[in-house]
């Protein structure tokens, strides 16, 4: 598993109109961010780390419109792939990694303080981690990570 970021690769700037703009949000560097989703994903228990399988982390600014196809508001996160429940020797091979990507635009707009950036982003991580794990959105909302 890695991190892969936009590396300015984005020129859209962040739209006034943004979920959460209202608060004013948490202006931190691309770095800092980055480090803030690698210390979410370091908190995994290293037993259920070890059960992650082809699946490569993404910063990205804003998602994009095919990515926004079919969700109201904006996305904090988003998993793309094939979940381990879902996977077996027969249909799963030869394959891109799945993809969970953290989008720093609308977490960043949310968050109101340093405090609630680090709880966004942690809650966003694992919410995404257990998508790649075969959870539902149900589910996490029911066990309070929704």
């Amino acid at each position: 598993m890695f991190i892969v970021t936009s590396g300015g690769r984005w020129a859209d700037p962040i739209p006034e109109s943004a979920p959460g703009s209202q608060y004013g949000g948490v202006q931190v560097s691309e770095e800092y961010f980055e480090q803030l989703v690698a210390d979410a994903l370091d908190a995994i228990p290293e037993a259920l780390g070890r059960l992650m399988d082809n699946v490569a982390v993404f910063v990205e600014e804003w998602p994009s419109r095919r990515q926004l196809d079919g969700h109201d508001g904006t996305l904090l996160g988003l998993y793309e792939g094939i979940d381990l429940t879902r996977r077996s020797p027969l249909s799963y091979g030869a394959v891109l990694p799945d993809r969970i990507t953290v989008f720093r635009g609308p977490i960043t707009a949310m968050a109101r303080s340093e405090e609630e950036l680090v709880e966004i982003v942690t809650t966003t991580v694992i919410h995404e981690v257990a998508h790649h794990f075969g959870i539902s959105d149900a589910r996490l909302t029911e066990l309070g990570w929704g």
